[in-house]
């Protein structure tokens, strides 16, 4: 199976070691190159430098067609938007994202993308450590629903899409200003 992991914290570097010995194809992306130092000396999956809300980035460390997608950084937003971009982008279809909030957790799940929520799993394993009931937060939420309006990531040739373009617009409406890079910056995978 191949493996996609997002974020490479303890939790991710450790599912990243477990997924290798276990002899599954392992890629896993970090914005820091310091944070591959987690990854076991053993480990022989690919480790790429990059934004994982980036599809390029993505693309390059060859996310697509994947069997499973895991995003597991520190942020919320950063794991929703990666998640989506692997669903929606790549095809990947068992795509997970980790996140802090349970209500947001719900949310997203409602919207097709499981999630794990961390909140739950801790609370819940505190109070089994001291023999109390379950909080009733889910700590795994599979997708239950679909992200509605999911065509609109598909656009038609010569459609804007843009901030205050209506779709069905000529490309030539849209044009918005692009800041330029300063020079001499360059975005690694």
């Amino acid at each position: 199976m191949k493996i996609v992991i997002v974020g490479c914290g303890r939790v991710g570097a450790e599912l990243a070691t477990n997924f290798d010995k276990a002899g599954h194809e392992v890629v896993i992306v970090d914005l820091s190159t310091d944070a591959f130092d987690r990854l076991a000396s053993s480990f022989r999956g690919s480790a790429v430098r990059g934004d994982g809300t980036d599809e390029d980035v993505l693309e390059r460390a060859g996310a697509r067609g994947a069997d499973v997608f895991i995003a597991m950084t520190e942020g919320d937003n950063r794991n929703v938007m990666a998640a989506q971009l692997a669903h929606e982008a790549l095809g990947i279809r068992q795509v997970i994202a980790k996140l802090n909030d349970p209500v947001r957790a719900e949310a997203y799940a409602d919207l097709g993308i499981a999630t794990l929520c961390r909140t739950g799993l801790m609370i819940d394993a505190i109070n089994t450590y001291l023999g109390l009931p379950a909080s009733g937060l889910a700590g795994m939420l599979a997708p239950t629903g679909q992200h509605p309006g999911g065509e609109h990531h598909r656009q038609e040739p010569g459609e804007a899409v843009g901030v205050g373009v209506p779709t069905g617009q000529p490309a030539a409406a849209a044009q918005p200003s692009q800041p330029s890079a300063p020079a001499g910056l360059t975005q690694e995978a």
